[in-house]
């Protein structure tokens, strides 16, 4: 008798690796996976982001996480772990962190028809140590997704070092080293993926405690850290949630995966295929992070009433 077949998994595991602290942009893409019924948020792994803004960075980000499951009414349904407090000091050498860890015991599940989506909205520090930790990860049906980098056509040519590749260029050099199956959204992407004041008002501004959090935090971030007269951000990691929902979304080509030298600029690498985002359909990335905030928003309000 023929075995039915089994049923695809209805739901994509993912994990997020997070420098929540960072900037104003990660606690929307976080928020945007939480909310979403098709995404089995496996874990937040809390990223560190050097130390230029902060000595304690890694913590900064798993405070601001567990601050953001408190307002979506997760704390404590989503495992949460701490990653690498500082980069890899070298490519050979790991930081073992309970967040390398459930990277690595989430891969263990992966199957063709059931890979692990890992993103990575910071520097590549924990999958990197991961690799290293157990080399076999790369085997496995692992989809890393890196909100990082410049493009590969030279449109970022600019003097700084893009910042998520900066606070661990040996990481990167590692993971794109590894053979493992990469989706960059490079800098010429993410930094499109803009909004205004006044679209985060009218969008979520009636969207109770977590809609004014997200707004305040941003206007805080730019009152403290932006120079110049300023009235919007890029929400630059939310590309890597909107990948996750629907691969469709997005642009791709085919390269062969570079290596980064010591001012973040590409060489020449392993030479294994990697995909990089030319393009990312912001409509689709914005309506549907502002609508399932605003629905959860409406359904906290009615539980209440």
């Amino acid at each position: 008798m023929q075995q039915a077949a089994t049923p695809a998994p209805t739901r994509r595991r993912v994990v997020l690796n997070t420098d929540a602290k960072n900037e104003a942009d990660d606690q929307f893409a976080i928020v945007h996976a939480l909310l979403s019924p098709t995404l089995d948020v496996r874990g937040l792994v809390a990223a560190h982001f050097g130390i230029r803004r902060s000595d304690r960075s890694m913590l900064d980000s798993r405070d601001e996480i567990d601050h953001l499951l408190r307002l979506t009414g997760l704390e404590g349904t989503v495992p949460v772990a701490n990653g690498a407090a500082e980069p890899i000091p070298d490519e050979a050498t790991p930081q073992d962190s309970p967040g390398a860890r459930l990277i690595l015991e989430e891969s263990m599940r992966a199957s063709w028809d059931d890979p692990l989506y890992v993103a990575f909205l910071g520097p590549l520090t924990d999958m990197a140590s991961a690799i290293l930790l157990d080399p076999a990860v790369v085997e496995r049906e692992v989809v890393v997704i890196w909100i990082g980098g410049d493009a590969h056509d030279g449109r970022d040519a600019v003097s700084k070092t893009e910042f998520n590749l900066s606070n661990d260029i040996a990481a990167a050099n590692v993971v794109f080293d590894s053979g493992m199956q990469i989706w960059q959204v490079p800098r010429s992407v993410y930094r499109m993926v803009s909004v205004s004041y006044a679209e985060l008002d009218e969008e979520i501004g009636d969207a109770g405690p977590l809609g004014a959090y997200l707004i305040r935090q941003l206007h805080e971030w730019n009152a403290r850290w932006h120079g110049a007269p300023i009235e919007s951000r890029s929400l630059g990691d939310s590309p890597a949630v909107a990948l996750m929902l629907y691969p469709g979304s997005g642009s791709f080509r085919t390269v062969p995966a570079p290596r980064f030298g010591a001012e973040g600029h590409y060489v020449p690498g392993s030479g294994h295929p990697i995909r990089v985002c030319e393009a990312v359909d912001v409509r689709f990335l914005m309506a549907d992070m502002f609508a399932k905030i605003r629905r959860y928003a409406a359904t906290t309000r009615e539980g209440a009433s």
